[in-house]
């Protein structure tokens, strides 16, 4: 098999099971987990403090990232599916006229904000190449896709357009107006991933690095809005039309 079809092929068996497969990397973290209060021992709790608030900042400004970009898109492009590829247009305008990936540009923040709360360099590292490697070939694999698709199109959109490291001075207004309750029906567990995430890490990287199970009311309010918030907008997304936007 020709290198280019093995990537191919990789990338879609990737796609298919990209909900899963980043847990494959539980047990390095575990091991990392056990050393993961150097900083508070070497400088203390606000140190600490400021390095955590910081690393979710950096997961924020991710989750913004895909907030945007989901915002300004069509119905049928841009969309959490696993099964298949489905690009019923081709996103040229807005935040991909400046990157042609930014779902995934957000998805490398949000991920790297998880990997530096750690506060162990191997793991950032590790965890910062497996990205990489994972991603690059659902990359690939898309945009064969796209390019079989839309042929000319995604040529032309390709040649100037970086696929991961933005080129502002490409911006172009989107075509659709942003839509705030597309962001609400289509990001809520996003939020919640990253709300849940880090009140996991912090209570076992404790419990690990420690010996200790320390639970601190600022992670528990953090869990209890980003649960709420998920909660809610869940149940209006699946039992009424309040977020239902025409085209989108």
């Amino acid at each position: 098999m020709a290198l280019k079809d093995e990537f191919e092929k990789h990338g879609e068996w990737l796609f298919r099971r990209r909900s899963y497969l980043p847990f494959l990397i539980l047990p390095i973290l575990l091991v990392a987990l056990k050393n993961s209060e150097g900083l508070e021992q070497a400088f203390g709790n606000l140190a600490d403090g400021l390095w955590e608030a910081f690393c979710i900042v950096i997961s924020l400004a991710g989750f913004t990232v895909r907030c945007i970009t989901v915002g300004f898109v069509p119905a049928g492009t841009s969309g959490r599916n696993t099964e298949r590829q489905i690009a019923e247009s081709l996103n040229t305008t807005g935040v991909y006229s400046i990157v042609r990936h930014p779902l995934y540009l957000g998805n490398f923040f949000i991920f790297l904000g998880f990997a530096l709360f750690i506060e162990v360099w191997w793991f950032t590292l590790i965890a910062v190449l497996a990205f990489w490697l994972y991603y690059e070939r659902i990359i690939f694999r898309e945009e064969e896709f796209l390019r079989r698709k839309f042929r000319d199109a995604f040529l032309e959109w390709a040649q100037k357009t970086p696929a991961f490291i933005p080129n502002f001075r490409n911006w172009q207004p989107a075509t659709l107006p942003f839509s705030f309750k597309n962001v609400l029906q289509r990001e809520y567990t996003g939020l919640f991933v990253i709300t849940t995430s880090f009140t996991i890490l912090e209570i076992f990287g404790d419990l690990l690095a420690e010996g200790e199970l320390e639970i601190n009311l600022p992670w528990v309010i953090m869990f209890i809005v980003g649960l709420t918030i998920y909660s809610t907008l869940r149940t209006l997304k699946k039992k009424t039309r309040v977020l239902y936007v025409e085209g989108r």
